[in-house]
């Protein structure tokens, strides 16, 4: 990224689009579906950086078209339109939509994931609440206000799809990602009965088996859901669970049932405590098994933990085990795990919502292995494979506990007595009623790359990961919390040239290292030039925590990041 900051890359609705779509189908001598194709090639792929959208190109009737400012009598009529309607029309919206698209084309897909542009504009609270026009209004907003709007929430967002967003266990816009969310909106289903949602019943039945059949179920038997982010793909884990050893629980609830306990790692998703507090089993019944010094579950503290709920009176009934701590990137000795799960009967579920991308690697995927003898999986492609925001799912090995543990068969919704065969009627093994098809983006993704392209893209980011690290180890200043990674968390200190004559063992050294961090946050924020989180772990101070999942990154970003947190932090 240029030391000045921003290449200003500026936009235009291309002219023949607007020209020719005045009037939608009824343009002279163009069908309906050749309108419709032209607006695509048109409106989509001839995309130009050139000055910003400076006209509203409105059409108020059929053949005309006002162009510039809008005068007060136009503004008036076109508040005057039908637009409470809830119906798209060629003639009130296809050029909307299509200076929309456009706009979102340029401005929040190509331009906003350019190395040359900032990862955001950096305003203060207060002053942006001032600077954005977000109030309710009684009288709707002309398009060129609305496209107004759009303009300025591009402009105060984070790109979370810039290259050097690595804040988060998410980023990047994956095109065919992105293209499969767009028609998910469009399409606008609920997934939850064969009538209204035919495709993505069988769509998600498909991937959710070829995802099992990459974790290990035997033939890619079992069930699984997509659900609304990996916290609720866990909470569906543990309802599993609770269900398998104590079905009576379904109807007559926690009353009469014994204190149940959850085992799972210091370090595992906060998810899991907070969905035991949410289904009553109390946030105390989470029993926190001890980390070792790479982060990962001591198995010797689990079963002493066990044993001591047991002495107790208590029930364990099940482990979550973490294949990609969120911190540290540590993954749990899964089969050490199932083998205590096996001996003492208790349900073994693996958070991977983080670390199952590696399962597509051939190179990485053992650092999953015994993932194969869980019984249930939560996988999130959102994170390390990059699919669009949100995509998770719950996977298990047990066919059909999620319709036993949660139908409630409501006779409005699915029938028996239907045309068709009501096994396609998935809906009720889900706690929510309706619910958005996640599958679409993701099953594009897939069908667009191939396999063998999620394996190449998780292979990338591994490799990026460990250049980032060999090339760190080896720069003055910067050292390692874990000195090797195992996912592609990378972890790490930056100790300013001003700190490294401190004593390390001085009380000194510790309190000015733990602010090094959050001021070149700080200070990386206010001029755009990237985004990468910190935190303190345990008793270690403040780390910088770079965490990779966009493959298109290359070595020459991996030196950037680290020319960068030098720049903005060599002077404390």
């Amino acid at each position: 990224m240029p030391a000045n900051g921003v290449n200003s890359v500026e936009l235009e609705v291309i002219e023949d689009v607007a020209t020719t779509y005045a009037s939608g189908s009824d343009s002279a001598g163009v069908s309906e579906d050749e309108d419709v194709q032209q607006l695509f090639v048109s409106g989509a792929h001839h995309i130009s950086s050139v000055p910003p959208l400076k006209k509203a190109v409105e059409t108020r009737g059929k053949g005309t078209q006002l162009q510039g400012p809008a005068s007060e009598g136009a503004a008036a009529a076109e508040v005057s339109e039908k637009r409470y309607a809830s119906l798209p029309n060629r003639e009130q919206h296809q050029q909307f939509l299509t200076d929309f698209l456009t706009e979102v084309l340029n401005s929040a897909v190509f331009n906003a994931t350019d190395r040359a542009n900032k990862v955001l504009n950096w305003v203060d609270p207060e002053e942006l609440k001032r600077t954005l026009d977000l109030a309710i209004k009684q009288e709707p907003d002309t398009h060129e206000k609305l496209l107004e709007l759009t303009r300025a929430t591009i402009r105060h967002s984070v790109k979370t799809g810039h290259p050097y967003f690595m804040n988060q266990l998410f980023s990047s816009v994956d095109p065919y990602g992105f293209a499969g969310q767009v028609l998910t909106d469009a399409l606008n289903p609920s997934v939850y009965t064969f009538e209204v949602s035919p495709v993505f019943v069988l769509m998600e039945e498909v991937v959710l088996r070829e995802m099992r059949t990459i974790v290990g179920y035997p033939n890619g038997e079992g069930d699984g859901i997509f659900a609304p982010g990996g916290s609720m793909a866990n909470g569906y884990a543990i309802s599993c669970a609770r269900y398998k050893f104590m079905p009576d629980v379904k109807a007559k609830g926690l009353h009469a049932l014994p204190r149940l306990v959850i085992f799972t790692s210091e370090d595992a998703h906060y998810s899991v405590k907070k969905l035991a507090s949410f289904m009553g089993i109390g946030s105390d019944n989470v029993y926190a098994i001890k980390t070792d010094a790479i982060g990962k579950i001591c198995v010797d503290h689990l079963e002493s933990e066990i044993l001591r709920a047991k002495q107790e009176g208590a029930l364990p009934f099940m482990v979550s085990a973490t294949a990609g701590t969120t911190v540290i990137g540590a993954f749990d000795p899964l089969e050490q795990i199932a083998d205590l799960c096996a001996k003492y009967n208790l349900w073994m579920h693996v958070d991977a919502a983080w670390g199952g991308g590696a399962l597509m690697s051939k190179k990485y995927r053992t650092l999953l292995k015994g993932i194969e003898r869980s019984d249930s999986v939560t996988w999130n492609p959102h994170k390390l494979l990059a699919a669009p925001q949100q995509c998770s799912t719950l996977l298990t090995r047990h066919r059909n506990i999620l319709s036993e543990c949660h139908s409630t068969n409501a006779t409005y919704l699915f029938q028996k007595d239907k045309f068709y065969d009501t096994r396609y009627d998935t809906g009720d093994k889900h706690i929510q009623c309706g619910r958005r098809a996640d599958v679409l983006k993701f099953w594009f993704m897939w069908r667009a790359k191939g396999t063998a392209g999620f394996e190449q893209h998780i292979d990338k980011v591994f490799e990026n990961a460990e250049h980032f690290t060999s090339s760190i180890k080896a720069r003055p200043g910067f050292e390692m919390v874990i000195e090797n990674p195992e996912c592609t968390n990378v972890c790490f200190w930056y100790v300013p040239p001003g700190l490294r004559s401190v004593p390390r063992d001085s009380a000194e050294f510790r309190e000015r290292l733990h602010k090094v961090a959050p001021k070149v946050k700080e200070r990386m924020m206010k001029e755009g030039s990237m985004m990468i989180t910190y935190q303190p772990i345990h008793d270690k101070p403040n780390f910088f925590r770079l965490v990779l999942q966009n493959s298109s990154l290359d070595k020459s970003d991996m030196n950037y990041i680290i020319d960068e947190i030098e720049r903005l932090g060599k002077d404390l």
